[in-house]
């Protein structure tokens, strides 16, 4: 990810809930002009690593105490 692609997350990360609800509306809203091209098999498994990476960190820090 680029700079400037990570401060826009972590700005989003500062925003009230509020806020990020109209953030993401807008954001999906704009995704429907987009044209994406299908992933391959190589591409779709590693973004289902990555979610259940970050699925492992979720569960990880709520089991601890």
């Amino acid at each position: 990810m680029t700079p400037s692609a990570q401060n826009l997350i972590s700005t989003f990360d500062q925003l009230p809930e509020s806020e990020k609800k109209e953030v993401v509306a807008a954001i999906l809203h704009r995704t429907l002009q987009l044209e994406f091209l299908p992933l391959s098999d190589e591409e779709m498994v590693l973004s289902a690593e990555q979610v259940f990476l970050e699925l492992d960190r979720g569960e990880a820090e709520d089991a601890q105490p």
